[in-house]
């Protein structure tokens, strides 16, 4: 009976780890990143959220942890070169903190649809003159 008792709470210990290990690995919900207050939405605009992923250094880029092992900023020294981080492979396409500025916000809006779009012409104002 004990046996039988410590092998049930032994699972139900393994499914508490494997949800906990899910929801940490799910960044997102409804094309937004919830744990970074300003950050936008992309809900409606065609960009899809992309995962996480690990560039040529091994620095995994889009985590949301801003630290690796592996990261040059981590192991700097007077002799790293600065250019070592540059280029598109330590830029992750949808979480970055380049999407919090006016810019790239207008840039998001400009691909929403008009939230009255199902009643309106998309290039014609149909009211005009009708006052």
């Amino acid at each position: 009976m004990l046996s039988q008792k410590n092998k049930k709470k032994k699972e139900c210990t393994k499914m508490k780890k494997q949800k906990n290990k899910q929801a940490s690995e799910q960044l997102t919900i409804n094309e937004t990143m919830p744990h970074q207050i300003n950050a936008p939405s992309f809900d409606g605009t065609g960009i899809k959220m992309q995962a996480p992923f690990v560039n040529k250094h091994g620095v995994t880029i889009g985590d949301s942890m801003y630290a690796s092992d592996n990261s040059p900023l981590e192991n700097w020294t007077k002799d790293t070169d600065p250019s070592i981080m540059a280029g598109d492979e330590w830029v992750h396409p949808t979480n970055d903190i380049g999407w919090n500025t006016t810019e790239n916000r207008e840039l998001l809006e400009r691909k929403r649809k008009p939230q009255a779009s199902p009643f309106m012409h998309p290039t014609k104002d149909v009211s005009k003159g009708t006052d």
